[in-house]
This record gives structure tokens, C-alpha cells and sequence, in this order.
């Protein structure tokens, strides 16, 4: 898939996201921007390495990042992590490994807010998953939830952290609430696992990354619109109007 809709010469956007001590406290992103380079194969491609004020930014071997294209077919997404660099045809290179699958971002999605929310999740039983192959909604009432904690959230999906594992491909329903309007509201939501790592240094703690699955239009907006607002409440107390 990769090669079907990423070029040499898309630009490409590689996020890194910073944490303090405290993997509830997720700090600011660092974005750098640059061009594809050439792509290898469905899971490897070369990126130029990324250059800030003349300077060459040497990303480090063995980290993972977030890369964004912005292609003739729209915005994709995937997670990749840099496993060389080196020098060809007086290019400076990163080659990049996929560790997720590409897949297509809508631009509205596309901002994420950094976060601390309370969040309740399972696993999808049988009968549910066949119903939302179905694009049919059915939740099973009273089953047993799991706490974590949501770092960080979208339109798309949410990234979250907890003393648990999901699989990858796996399908949950996840629980939260958040403020709209001025008012509390409960989200119960479908989401399927895209990524899972053991958070270093925190042994049995696990990051997962996670996107939406048959979720409601008006539900899409009002996260979006929460994550507007709570951003531009942000930019206030920056500035000290708060």
C-alpha cells in the first residue's frame, strides 16, 4: 500500500512526542518536515534527513515516530521507526521501517490533543464484532471494564496507556467522558487496535494506539470540537488570559 500512494518528493511530516517522568503527562510535540526520498518497499522507505536553521537533524536509530504524507491522494498516516542513516548521492538519508499500516487521515482528524482523560475499555465479544461488521452498533450491556488512562485524543482515534495489553487488529469498546457545550457527556465508543509497545522504562505498562470504528458523525464532531476548545483554552492561559 505504501508504494501505491507515497512518491519521492511527497512532503512528509515526522512527529515526535515527548514525555516528562510521568506518562500521564504527555508534553510537546516536536514536528519536523522534509521529503520522501525514495520508497524501497511496502514497509521501508528513505526520507531526507530533516534540516532546522541549516542544521541537520540526526534522529536517533531505533525510535519510532509519526510520519504524515501529504500526497495527489490526500493525507496518510502510519507509525515507522528510523533503522539507518547514511549518505547517498551527497543526500543525507533516514531509512524508515513501517510498524503500522498506511492509512488514509482526513485533515480534521488530523490534530491531536495532549491529555489526561479517565477512560473504561474491554474486548469485543464475537457477537459484537459481527455486528459491527455490519456497521451495526451492538454493545453487550455489563460486562466488565478496564481502566487506563487516554494521553492523547482525535477525531480519528485516541492513544491511551494501561497496566493491560490489547492485541493488534483487536476490537474494544472504550468508555470516557468529555465536557461539550458546558456539559458532561459519556462517550461509549468502538475502536481497533493499530499499535501496542511496552512504555520504557515502566515495565507492564502499555501504550496503545487506537482508531475509531463506525463512529457517528455528530460524535466526530463534538470531539473535534472539544479538542478545538480545550486548545484554544490552552493558547489563553499561555498567554495569561486565565
Amino acid at each position: 500500500m505504501l508504494s501505491k500512494y507515497v512518491m519521492p518528493g511527497n512532503k512528509v511530516e515526522i512527529q515526535v512526542v515527548e514525555r516528562n517522568k510521568y506518562v500521564e503527562a504527555v508534553e510537546q510535540k516536536k514536528i519536523y518536515q522534509t521529503l520522501v526520498y525514495d520508497v524501497l518497499t511496502d514497509d521501508r522507505l528513505e526520507v531526507s534527513m530533516p534540516i532546522e536553521k541549516t542544521k541537520l537533524i540526526l534522529l536517533p536509530v531505533d525510535v519510532e515516530y509519526d510520519l504524515y504524507f501529504y500526497t495527489p491522494s490526500g493525507l496518510f498516516q502510519c507509525f515507522a521507526k528510523v533503522i539507518d542513516r547514511y549518505k547517498a548521492d551527497n543526500q543525507y538519508i533516514l531509512l524508515f521501517e513501517l510498524s503500522s499500516n498506511l492509512r488514509k487521515f482526513q485533515r480534521r482528524e488530523y490534530y491531536r490533543l495532549s491529555c489526561a482523560l479517565e477512560m473504561n475499555a474491554r474486548e469485543l465479544e464475537k457477537e459484537e464484532i459481527k455486528a459491527i461488521e455490519k456497521r451495526d452498533r451492538y454493545l453487550v450491556p455489563g460486562l466488565p471494564l478496564k481502566r487506563s488512562i487516554i494521553v492523547d485524543i482525535s477525531g480519528g482515534g485516541i492513544r491511551f496507556v494501561g497496566d493491560y495489553r490489547y492485541e493488534p487488529e483487536s476490537m474494544i469498546c472504550c468508555k470516557y467522558h468529555l465536557l461539550i457545550d458546558g456539559k458532561d457527556k459519556e462517550y461509549m465508543l468502538v475502536a481497533k487496535i493499530i499499535m501496542v509497545r511496552e512504555v520504557e522504562d515502566r515495565p507492564g505498562l502499555y501504550e496503545h494506539r487506537a482508531q475509531y470504528v463506525n463512529i457517528d458523525t455528530i460524535e466526530r464532531e463534538e470531539i473535534i470540537r472539544f479538542i478545538f476548545e480545550e486548545e484554544r483554552k490552552n493558547r489563553k492561559r499561555e498567554k495569561g488570559y486565565e
